[in-house]
């Protein structure tokens, strides 16, 4: 089994900075693409952003430029830094991972249980 753990949530003023964390434990051989998704109330679940294993990243159109993602592989770790942060960011996010396991070395998809942010005007 794998888990994806996420941390780093919480309320901010719009403007303000944020950072998330994820990381992923279990039967892990290896990792390949990390990714943040978001859902608003009331809305689809839509991708922030996503980093490939070797570092090649993209981002949703509406955060280019105020969010960063990067990775940590030896820690099996993706971060999100949020800047700027407007209130319609306001969702609940969620990391994603496709994971290869030990057991079968097959690549399975992986969500974490979600973190509030909440940015207010």
């Amino acid at each position: 089994q794998v888990q994806l753990v996420e941390s780093g949530g919480g309320l901010v003023q719009a403007g303000g900075s944020l950072s998330l964390s994820c990381a992923a434990s279990g039967s892990i051989f290896s990792i390949n693409a990390m990714g943040w998704y978001r859902q608003a109330p009331g809305k689809q679940r839509e991708l922030v952003a996503a980093i490939t294993a070797g570092g090649s990243s993209n981002y949703a159109d509406s955060v280019k430029g105020r969010f960063t993602i990067s990775r940590d592989n030896a820690k099996n770790t993706v971060y999100l830094q949020m800047n700027s942060l407007k209130p319609e960011d306001t969702a609940v996010y969620y990391c994603n991972a496709g994971v290869v396991v030990v057991t079968t070395l097959l690549v399975y998809n992986y969500w974490g249980q979600g973190t509030q942010v909440t940015v207010s005007s």
